[in-house]
């Protein structure tokens, strides 16, 4: 499905769900800003992807515009621009009917493997922001190497409520005729 044609047009009941999937986005990432690195966009980026497909971009990027609007726009504002389609791109091109079972252990490590790479997918747009050159973006990344391990932990935990709430949100999609 191509969101850009005519075919794609979003209902009421879409727009109202993607608007509170956004939200809740946004809304459980302040609610554990208090833990660096810890936070539950990456599991809900991936939840997404898996019950909406394409349309999960929605969510997604609602969820930036949102982050972007109330936190300023600031040095680290370009990279959010990339770092979730990164996540939702290799959601999007694992087998949409892998066996549940191994579910279990893909989408977790999938999430965890984003959050022990964040500093590395960061690099490119500090790279150009600051000049930063090669041994400038090595040193930049071991620096941030301990909160990258940090928030990989914290979404291989966070990553264990993925099946379960893909099935919650499965059901309530359901419920409402989406």
């Amino acid at each position: 499905m191509n969101l850009f044609t005519p075919k794609a047009k979003l209902t009421v009941k879409e727009i109202t769900l993607f608007a509170l999937l956004g939200a809740i986005m946004f809304c459980g990432d302040i609610f554990l800003e208090v833990f660096p690195n810890i936070h539950l966009v990456g599991v809900l980026t991936v939840v997404y992807t898996i019950v909406f497909r394409v349309k999960a971009l929605i969510p997604i990027y609602l969820y930036v515009f949102i982050t972007l609007l109330l936190n300023g726009f600031g040095f680290w504002s370009l990279p959010y621009l990339y770092l979730w389609l990164i996540l939702w791109i290799i959601v999007i091109i694992l087998p949409k009917n892998m066996p549940v079972w191994l579910q279990w252990f893909v989408y977790p490590f999938v999430c965890m493997l984003h959050g022990l790479s964040f500093g590395i997918l960061y690099a490119p747009a500090h790279a150009i922001m600051f000049g930063l050159n090669f041994e400038g973006i090595k040193a930049w990344i071991i620096s941030g190497l301990g909160f990258d391990v940090l928030h990989a932990v914290g979404n291989l935990a966070g990553g264990l409520l993925i099946i379960p709430l893909a099935s919650l949100l499965r059901t309530l999609k359901k419920q409402i005729k989406i």
